[in-house]
């Protein structure tokens, strides 16, 4: 595969796409962090093999059929190229972190920071959409209550009205 060098710095918000859950993990697929760091994919996978004691499985693990089809039924990817062809690796933060310590590209510090404020910024905002939802919720109950409230007041009048309507009417004028 020829070397691809980017044109442009990475910025998080371009690396967010790039970015796929699996495994309960956020990750990054060995072809798209080869591009990002003007690497082959071959390149990358050596470095890894080289250090695979560095590279525990809760920092990087190998896809399995099922999960790369499923992926490359969601994103544009090509296909491995043959049977004897290896499946794409998956690393998670610790293990980009780890990755550009064991490539000697010229271009691994900077794309690592890129990366790693993407990841910064997705956890603040899962942090922030949580504490809404926790604020939300809060906000749910406290008008619930006094709605619950309201809502007790109207079912009252609604039962007098009706208790009003079942009552027999007295006719008008004089009763003899």
């Amino acid at each position: 595969m020829p070397r691809v060098v980017p044109r442009h710095s990475p910025k998080p918000e371009n690396l967010e796409a790039l970015i796929f859950l699996l495994r309960g993990e956020k990750v990054l697929l060995s072809q798209h962090l080869a591009e990002l760091y003007g690497v082959s994919v071959s390149a990358l996978n050596q470095a890894v093999r080289r250090n695979i004691e560095r590279f525990p499985d809760d920092f990087m693990f190998q896809l399995a059929d099922q999960e790369f089809a499923s992926l490359k039924s969601q994103i544009v990817t090509s296909s491995r190229g043959g049977p004897h062809r290896a499946l794409p690796y998956a690393f998670a933060e610790q293990g980009v972190a780890m990755l550009s310590s064991v490539l000697r590209a010229p271009r691994a510090v900077e794309v690592n920071i890129a990366i790693m404020r993407t990841f910064v910024q997705l956890r603040r905002l899962m942090d922030s959409n949580r504490d809404l939802a926790k604020k939300i919720e809060a906000l749910e109950r406290r008008y619930d209550e006094q709605f619950a409230t309201v809502f007790d007041a109207i079912k009252r009048l609604i039962a007098e009205d009706e208790t009003r309507k079942a009552r027999p009417k007295r006719g008008m004028g004089f009763l003899a």
